[in-house]
């Protein structure tokens, strides 16, 4: 009865479900090694979907057809109903990989950011530098360019040190967000970079 159902997965009507299957199958492949995530339980469900997999793409709509045939009424409804159960599982699981996979997706863009605007600071960084070499001489000067209303002298942000404390693991993706807004206030010189990181430490180095 199970390879019936199995195969009858695969029929027309049922095409739906087929690609339900076989999105699962391409996001099974493309996804990183488990192993170490997963709970016993987790990993037999996927093994037992992988197998069910392989039976479906083995099964021939021929040999569906001559099963189905030799059914009685009770056995097709019976049939049906195991049917819909599967393709309920199979949504169900579809739902979860693809919640994974944006999972991962946020988490590469996250990094990616961090490492951009990273980058971006210390370009600014050693740019401020070099201007600051070359004014020296004049850093006993009135203001330039006008911007006497700014409260403080350029670069006084630009060049905060951010305290790390290196843990076990790599940064989570909240500790990562939160270093990325104190380097895009840093690489602006925005008056915010202190606000934000007291926030950092209480937050992250010292959670209460």
């Amino acid at each position: 009865m199970h390879s019936i159902i199995v195969s009858c997965v695969n029929d027309e009507p049922l095409f739906t479900a087929d690609q339900v299957i076989e999105e699962i199958e391409e996001m099974m492949q493309e996804s990183p090694d488990p192993e170490d995530d997963e709970t016993p339980t987790q990993s037999d469900r996927l093994s037992m979907l992988s197998q069910e997999i392989q039976t479906l793409k083995r099964s021939s709509t021929s040999s569906y057809e001559e099963r189905v045939k030799r059914l009685s009424v009770s056995e097709l409804n019976e049939l049906l109903e195991e049917i819909e159960t599967a393709i309920k599982e199979y949504s169900e699981e579809l739902v979860q990989q693809l919640a994974l996979r944006d999972e991962l997706e946020f988490e590469k863009e996250v990094k990616n950011s961090f490492i951009s605007v990273l980058i971006e600071v210390q370009n600014k960084q050693k740019e401020h530098k070099e201007t600051a070499k070359k004014k020296k001489k004049l850093k006993n000067g009135s203001s330039q360019n006008g911007k006497s209303e700014r409260s403080h002298m350029p670069g006084t942000y630009l060049t905060t040190v951010i305290p790390y404390e290196k843990k076990n693991g790599p940064p989570s993706v909240e500790d990562l967000q939160i270093l990325t807004k104190i380097l895009c206030a840093m690489k602006e010189d925005s008056e915010k970079v202190p606000s934000l990181l007291t926030d950092y430490i209480l937050k992250v180095l010292c959670p209460t």
